[in-house]
């Protein structure tokens, strides 16, 4: 999956309608919902990714990794 995270949250909000709308299937309901399992988790490893490059400021004024 190499989408961003707007991309991917965009994609989790089309398919929470989904399975608001009333026509969805109990089978296409949990489809959408496994996709979107998969989605989150995808967020939150690349969101964990990202945070692990944050700089950090240190008390000498040098930016550090943390």
């Amino acid at each position: 999956m190499n989408l961003t995270l707007e991309e991917a949250f965009e994609k989790l909000d089309e398919m929470a309608e989904q399975l608001e709308s009333e026509d969805i299937t109990l089978e296409d309901s949990f489809v959408v919902y496994q996709k979107g399992m998969q989605l989150l988790k995808y967020c939150n490893e690349k969101i964990d990714a990202v945070e692990k490059k944050v700089l950090q400021l240190n008390e000498e004024g040098e930016l550090r990794e943390f």
